[in-house]
């Protein structure tokens, strides 16, 4: 297959489109929906959103060597038998000198690079990439090529030849890569680096056209050759794209979406609202996995916002996080989560604990959100923002264990001072939690919440 611009002795001779800027913009359009409607026969994808997606990242291989950037593509699922395989099928039958791969060494894939550009297809990827069974543990040098080759111009250097005639090589491994493989193993350096579309088993109720390569690949040749000469004639223009993408996308997920939005408003205005729409749902709406650390500080982002304070002691955290539903908290690598792994946990993050003078004079260890080393540093720096009221501003205020738990519904308000008046509970002068004229003593505050006051 012809790269954009580049003739096939093979094939007729690709021709400019006659008819200017207006007909190039609507042969691209047409190229994108019939490359669209061809993948629609065969995959049945979980949004209208993941067919933009497919349908861009088929088209941006053909002119990959105009960005700085070509993002990688994830097919992930449940189970077997979701589609994995069939859509990296048609996607091969759409993209540009597509190369299937199910074992191959990296050593064999920059030595194929450097021969010639590919578009690179892994299949089964989970059992290289499988952290379960610590088969990662032997494949740095492959993620380290998937990583290197995301951005134009990188090279991996070996040496060749032997003895006196030995010699540094450097291979170009630049090359839009698509993988595909069972869900939870793929490392997180490359997932930030693609557009992660997850498959399901199709229902009963939904059905394909049966897929025979022979004639899939009759039926594609036309549409395939559509997006050569349509993206040969807008390369020059795609080099100089800086396409505006929606709020809020930027950093990495900008470097993935560019080109994909860059080739959408080549094709005309349908199609780049078609790409922003699935910019959107993939860059800003999507829920990510993320690291077991950033889950951390999810949580505990929830937890401080939750009893509204500012400081909460390790013993309330770690009972608190063991008993969230759904989270691993309760059963991270066969026992629960202590005070050691919290703190080897946030440390990463420039978080450390401090000691927490308690409403009765003890001091316990606890984590705060103020300060250098607070949580609230953390947070702004690896989690997304929030709309609602942060812990970051909530009153100075300790939460120990047994408050956390008695009032799991009903958040605490910071203590009151003794001159706010007596406990509306027992009438006592200590310590009080609420706001004035209802506040409660911790002894109160923990009956109240376990029925003992009206």
């Amino acid at each position: 297959m012809p790269r954009a611009g580049q003739p096939d002795a093979t094939r007729p001779m690709l021709r400019a489109l006659p008819g200017g800027p207006a007909a190039v913009t609507e042969s691209g359009a047409a190229a994108l929906d019939a490359a669209a409607a061809f993948i629609r026969r065969y995959v049945v994808l979980p949004s209208a959103e993941a067919l933009t997606a497919l349908t861009l990242w088929a088209a941006h291989t053909w002119a990959a060597e105009h960005w700085y950037t070509t993002p990688r593509l994830i097919l992930d699922s449940a189970e077997p038998g979701s589609g994995k395989t069939r859509t990296l099928e048609v996607l091969a039958l759409l993209s540009y000198r597509p190369e299937m791969l199910f074992s191959a060494t990296p050593a064999a894939i920059f030595r194929m690079l450097d021969a010639e550009p590919l578009t690179l297809l892994f299949d089964e990827i989970d059992t290289i990439f499988n952290t379960k069974t610590g088969a990662n543990g032997g494949n740095e040098d492959l993620r380290a090529l998937l990583n290197a080759g995301y951005k134009r111009g990188a090279t991996i250097p070996r040496c060749v030849g032997d003895g006196a005639r030995m010699t540094v090589a450097r291979f170009p491994v630049f090359a839009p890569v698509a993988l595909a493989g069972l869900a939870g193993g793929m490392p997180d350096t490359i997932t930030t680096r693609a557009v992660v579309i997850h498959l399901k088993r199709r229902a009963p109720a939904e059905q394909v056209d049966p897929f025979r390569e022979r004639d899939a690949e009759h039926q594609a040749e036309p549409i395939r050759y559509q997006l050569a000469e349509w993206l040969r004639d807008v390369g020059d223009d795609l080099a100089d794209a800086r396409p505006d993408l929606p709020t809020g996308v930027v950093d990495r997920p900008a470097e993935v979406w560019e080109p994909l939005v860059a080739v959408a408003d080549a094709a005309g205005h349908r199609w780049a609202e078609l790409a922003r729409d699935a910019c959107r749902t993939f860059a800003l709406n999507a829920e990510r996995r993320g690291s077991l650390g950033i889950r951390l500080l999810a949580d505990l982002r929830d937890l401080f916002t939750q009893h509204d304070t500012t400081r909460i002691t390790t013993v309330a955290i770690l009972e608190a996080l063991t008993t969230l539903e759904e989270a691993p908290w309760a059963d991270l690598y066969g026992k629960p989560l202590d005070s050691r792994r919290l703190g080897k946990e946030l440390s990463r993050y420039g978080v450390r604990s401090a000691d927490l003078r308690q409403p009765n004079g003890q001091v316990l260890k606890g984590y705060r959100t103020e300060g250098t080393d607070g949580l609230a540093d953390a947070w702004a720096r690896y989690l997304p923002p929030v709309a609602a009221t942060s812990a970051t501003t909530a009153t100075d205020s300790v939460l120990d264990a047994t408050t956390v738990a008695a009032v799991a519904d009903v958040a605490p308000k910071p203590y009151i001072d003794a001159d706010a008046g007596p406990c509306a509970g027992c009438g006592c002068a200590t310590r009080r939690y609420g706001p004035v004229g209802q506040s409660l003593c911790s002894n109160c505050l923990t009956g109240r919440a376990e029925g003992s006051h009206a």
